[in-house]
């Protein structure tokens, strides 16, 4: 994927970051449930019910990614471009999962945020 300067004068927002990787992700397998699921129960097996309701909740996630994006120019802070390459991303079937990978080289902190259960306190 090709580099896009990532401004590093500013202490990195994680949380808002990880909170942008986890909605890219849900985006993500809503795009691959309404091509993979709803849109073959429509058209094989007749129930465009499915495409409306997985699309309209597909469609939600675009937006409310897109517009996390944007924010995260000033949050975290990510350049222009790199949220741009995000909603360009999440586009493409599989893009949301290839801009989180390229993310996580971009940002080092944010890489187990992610994978990582929360530390349980300790007694």
């Amino acid at each position: 994927m090709t580099t896009v300067n990532v401004p590093q004068e500013s202490p990195i927002n994680t949380t808002f970051l990880t909170l942008v990787r986890r909605l890219g992700l849900i985006e993500g397998t809503s795009t691959l449930v309404l091509f993979g699921v709803a849109m073959p129960l429509k058209y094989l097996a007749g129930m465009p019910t499915a495409v409306r309701i997985v699309g309209s909740v597909h469609g939600f996630l675009f937006v409310a990614l897109a517009l996390l994006l944007l924010l995260a120019v000033s949050k975290v802070p990510i350049s222009r471009a790199a949220a741009w390459l995000g909603v360009l991303a999440a586009i493409v079937p599989f893009g949301p999962f290839v801009y989180d990978r390229w993310l996580v080289r971009q940002f080092p902190p944010i890489a187990d945020d992610l994978s990582d259960p929360p530390a349980e306190p300790s007694a």
